[in-house]
This record gives structure tokens, C-alpha cells and sequence, in this order.
């Protein structure tokens, strides 16, 4: 069929064709939101998932959702080596310069963008990443002391003030949060904090891996009171299916039943995948319906597709020791695992793998569900490890 016509769409937040089965968490979203801005009080909401399961898709969706209610919005990625001071600093002044377009709240946007001086002047000798343009200069004693959550919090509060007086609600939406260091995630915590307990419209919705939720309540032993944590997953086979079929016959393209049931089994749900298994059908048939016939084969190029981009440049990031230890998890099978077990395989005391484990949680690649577990954070990816290194010489290869 018509590869321009094919209406599945796997890429990294590329958004799908169908974004099903996610009515109930932007529902959550679009309620904090409504009672924000009411004066009400709600919880942020911090989805966690493992990878490929739409977290960014969502996230992106649910920004435009807000924005589409009259919110005002900041959207950043929390990437490895950046402080989280100078991402939110260009984005709370864009923010801070919109609001100041409402006439009510001209006085309190001014003060912010005041705040906003002190607080990146200071904290640039802590922070050396922080890169902002400032329009006003600093108020003397107001979000500068240099001390990042007694600023932070400073800071947002009068952005919170900002948006109050101009009748909106201001959300801050995060992707990748688990790279947060902890100082820095107890920071933004306590900002938090402060603007519900000042009864401030602002919010965070934030996105992240598993271990996201623990990282919280570690930085803040009160997290779990000011978060909502609902976790993403894999698609229920309704939902699965639906991810499939409408988009084809948004097309005028079937599906047959058999061939929908393969797909969801191969993907088991997983919304990336259900888009990558997409993709290769469609352009496997060569006519409508699509069978079952043309998903057994372009099944052989979806798993290829995936291990040379969703895979691989996970596993190009790790160091042979990091490999070999995931290599191990894989031999006994998709998990979790306990941390013994893993050390087993590779004939070694469990203690001598803890920097490597460390390191692996540290990447985004395993999660401890429980004390002593460990789980892959990538779908399939034991799979995935035992096809780029089969056999059993990875045993006797030197960590």
C-alpha cells in the first residue's frame, strides 16, 4: 500500500495517529488544573513509566490540552547534564514577560522578572549553565541569597502571584525528571510547597522513569502528598487494538482480526512498539485488509527497525561491564530480578557489582522495584540483549 499514506507514526514523542487508553490521567491533569485556577487546592502530577509507553506523547498532549483552557505553560526536558536552575530560568522570564501582557498583572509579572534577576545572578557562581536574558534589574533581598530552594521557591511564588492576579494558572511541564539531582528536585519540592500553602495557581506536571517516585520522596519526605503518581503502562488490549485499527480505516484500510490479535501480541501492548508494528504491516500489505500473513512478516523489519534505533542507542551508551551485566539480567529473562541472582550468572560476589548497578539506574537503563530487585526500564530489552549478544562468549568477555 501507499507508504505516503501510512498513518502510523513511531519516533521518539513523535505523537500517534490515536492516542488511546489515556482518557483517565488527562483527566486527572485537566482537574488539577480547573481547581488551581478556582483557588482550590490539587496535587501535581508526575507520571511514571517505563520506556515506550507515550509518557512525552502524553505530556506534549496534555500541555496542549492546558493551553487550549487559557493555562499559561513552560515545557522542558530534564536531560543529563544540565541543572535544573538554567532550564526553568528562560522559560519562567518567557513566561513572566506573557503575563505581563494582562493588565492585572503587569505589578506582580515585573516583581517576578525583579526575582528573576536575583535568582539567576546569584546562582550562576553555583550553576555556571545558567543563561538568561534579564529585563529588570534585581530587587535587593528577593530570590538572592544564592541558596537554590529558599530562591526557587521565592521565585515561584511571585510567578504564582503573577498568575493569580491575571485570572490564569501557570503549569510547568517536565519530561525525563528522574535526572533531577536531589538537591535540586528538593528544591523545586519545596517551591511547590510553598505556592499550595500561599494558595498559588501553579502546578508541575512531569514525566519519568519508574525510580521517579522514590527520588521524590527521598528529596522530600513530604512528596507524596503534593504528587499524584500514575503510572503508564502497556495498553489494555482494547486500547491496543483500537491504537491499531482506527487509524487504518481513518484510511479506508481494514485490519483483520488475526492480524490486530498479532500485533498486540508481539508489542504486548507497548504504545512505540504498536506504532513501529504499524508502520512495518501497512507497508508489508499490498492491498486492504491487511492479514495476519503481512504482520508475521514485517515483524522480522519492525525488530530490526527497533534494534537499530530504540535499542541501540541505549546500548551504545554503555561501558562493556554495564553491557554484561544487563546481558546477564537477560539470561534470566525479562524480570525483575534479584540482585544475587544477576551476580550468579557472572560468578561474582553481588557487592562487586554495585557501581555498575549504580551507574545503570544512574543511565535510565534498570530500576530497583523492590530492595533488591532489579528491572529493565526498556521494554524487551532482554530480548533485545540476547540478539546483539548471542551465545555465551559474553560470559568470558573482559568487564
Amino acid at each position: 500500500m501507499d507508504p505516503i499514506l501510512n498513518p502510523y507514526a513511531p519516533g521518539a514523542g513523535s505523537p500517534p495517529p490515536e492516542l488511546a487508553g489515556r482518557g483517565e490521567v488527562r483527566e486527572a491533569v485537566r482537574v488539577c488544573i480547573e481547581r488551581l485556577r478556582r483557588g482550590r487546592a490539587a496535587k501535581s502530577v508526575l507520571m511514571i513509566g517505563l520506556r515506550g509507553v507515550g509518557k512525552t506523547v502524553l505530556l506534549d498532549q496534555m500541555r496542549h490540552d492546558a493551553e487550549a483552557s487559557g493555562a499559561h505553560t513552560i515545557r522542558i526536558e530534564a536531560p543529563e547534564n544540565r541543572s535544573l536552575p538554567a532550564l526553568l530560568a528562560p522559560q519562567l522570564r518567557l513566561a513572566l514577560l506573557r503575563l505581563n501582557r494582562i493588565e492585572g498583572a503587569k505589578d506582580f509579572a515585573v516583581r517576578g522578572l525583579r526575582a528573576l534577576a536575583g535568582f539567576a545572578s546569584k546562582l550562576k557562581v553555583t550553576y555556571n549553565d545558567i543563561e538568561v536574558g534579564l529585563d529588570y534589574d534585581p530587587e535587593p533581598g528577593l530570590a538572592d541569597n544564592g541558596d537554590l530552594e529558599g530562591d526557587l521557591s521565592a521565585l515561584l511564588e511571585q510567578v504564582g502571584r503573577a498568575a493569580k492576579a491575571g485570572g490564569t494558572i501557570l503549569v510547568i511541564f517536565i519530561d525525563e525528571l528522574q535526572y533531577v539531582e536531589e538537591a535540586q528536585l528538593a528544591a523545586l519540592i519545596s517551591a511547590l510547597h510553598r505556592c499550595a500553602q500561599s494558595q498559588l495557581p501553579v502546578t508541575v506536571v512531569g514525566a519519568g522513569l519508574p525510580q521517579l517516585r522514590g527520588r521524590m520522596g527521598e528529596a522530600k519526605s513530604y512528596a507524596e502528598r503534593l504528587f499524584q503518581f500514575p503510572e503508564i503502562g502497556p495498553l489494555a488490549k482494547a486500547d491496543a487494538k483500537l491504537a491499531i485499527v482506527k487509524p487504518a480505516q481513518d484510511e479506508n484500510v481494514q485490519v483483520a482480526d488475526g492480524a490486530v490479535d498479532l500485533i498486540v501480541a508481539e508489542t504486548k501492548g507497548y504504545p512505540y512498539f504498536l506504532q513501529e508494528w504499524g508502520k512495518h504491516a501497512w507497508d508489508a500489505a499490498s492491498k486492504s485488509p491487511i492479514m495476519e500473513s503481512d504482520v508475521a512478516n514485517a515483524s522480522r523489519e519492525a525488530v530490526a527497525a527497533l534494534d537499530e534505533s530504540f535499542f541501540r542507542v541505549r546500548f551504545d551508551r554503555l561501558t562493556p561491564a554495564e553491557k554484561k551485566y544487563l546481558r546477564a539480567m537477560a539470561e534470566l529473562g525479562p524480570g525483575p530480578h534479584r540482585s544475587g541472582d544477576i551476580a550468579d550468572q557472572l560468578g561474582r560476589p553481588v557487592q562487586s557489582f554495585g557501581p555498575t548497578r549504580s551507574n545503570l539506574i544512574l543511565k535510565g537503563m534498570i530500576w530497583s522495584p523492590t530492595h533488591g530487585d532489579t528491572a529493565f526500564t526498556v521494554p524487551l530489552f532482554d530480548e533485545f540483549m540476547k540478539r546483539i549478544m548471542p551465545g555465551d562468549d559474553w560470559r568470558r568477555a573482559p568487564s
